[in-house]
């Protein structure tokens, strides 16, 4: 029987993408057992990612390690999905955690691993390849981090972020969304109806909520105002008709801090024409929603007080 080659181990990781291989492949390529356990001890060169996947260096996985280690594990036609795939995508509002999601066909009967989470299923769609990583599709892999997510601010803030980046669409997210399981749908199915009434970010979402449990009547939101000549003033995060915006903003909630320069322009704008404008920073409404609803009710009682401001909003707008 021919022997086979001998295998340059210093070398060996150029052979894997990422510097991952499954155990089964090592030992195809002619490596023992007892060699790939001797490289994999403490202090080793290499070491065991999780059973049955090594990672050919001894330093901390990146996260793109730990996502190709996943795919590894979980065999052909296997893709991420979830937070690390919207991660991926350059989705920036994710909360935090370690496991890596990923679908795999039915039919595989692959078990999840420590920080890997399998997922069969026959809705398997057609991956994207980014960046060399196997990966579903936007809408899917949001619904999917969204059915794992239990914090309903954190999937606002993850939806917004998706949907204000132009990454996915809400319809696209909705049809996902029915396509998929009922069970973990309700809390991503409030945030798309949130969405579709015109709430764009997980600030305003609280502002929302806030202001269905005090005496104020419900205004429009994200409501355009335009001037007497049909200038675009501003679209306001909320809008009362008697010439009262509010703002819920920081840096944070409108992305850059270009968009926050723009807010401040804005505010310019709509009081030179009149209207009362109230600005609240995002992490007041939840420790201090009293105090915010307050200056709410006092700068609507100060908006009727005050001439009407020479503004035009679209005769839909829901304004009260």
């Amino acid at each position: 029987m021919p022997r086979k080659a001998a295998i340059d181990l210093d070398q060996i990781s150029r052979v894997f993408p990422d510097g991952v291989a499954s155990r089964a492949r090592l030992l195809e390529l002619g490596l023992s057992s007892s060699s790939i356990a001797h490289r994999c001890r403490p202090g080793g060169p290499w070491q065991t990612a999780i059973p049955g996947v090594v990672l050919l260096h001894s330093g901390s996985p990146t996260r793109r390690q730990l996502g190709r280690v996943a795919l590894v594990h979980a065999g052909p036609r296997a893709m991420l999905t979830g937070i690390e795939a919207a991660r991926l995508y350059g989705v920036r509002r994710l909360p935090h955690g370690q496991l890596v999601h990923v679908l795999v066909p039915h039919e595989r009967k692959v078990s999840s691993r420590v920080w890997v989470t399998v997922e069969r299923t026959r809705r398997l769609p057609n991956p994207v390849n980014l960046r060399g990583l196997a990966v579903a599709p936007t809408a899917r892999a949001i619904i999917d981090a969204t059915h794992r997510m239990q914090d309903l601010d954190a999937i606002r803030a993850m939806v917004a972020d998706v949907v204000q980046r132009g990454l996915c669409t809400p319809s696209a997210l909705g049809i996902e969304l029915a396509k998929g399981p009922a069970i973990g749908s309700a809390p991503p199915r409030r945030v798309l109806s949130e969405i579709g009434d015109g709430v764009r970010s997980a600030a305003e979402a609280w502002g929302r909520s806030l202001v269905r449990r005090s005496p104020l009547p419900e205004p429009g939101w994200n409501v355009p105002v335009r001037d007497r000549a049909g200038r675009l003033l501003g679209v306001v995060d909320g809008w009362w008709r008697v010439g009262l915006a509010w703002e819920t903003d920081s840096k944070e909630f409108h992305l850059t801090p270009d968009g926050y320069a723009r807010t401040l322009e804005k505010h310019a704008a709509l009081t030179a024409a009149g209207v009362v404008v109230i600005h609240t920073v995002p992490s007041r409404l939840r420790t201090d929603p009293h105090g915010v609803l307050r200056e709410l009710m006092a700068a609507h009682e100060v908006a009727k007080s005050c001439p009407a401001p020479q503004v035009m909003v679209p005769p839909s707008a829901r304004i009260a």
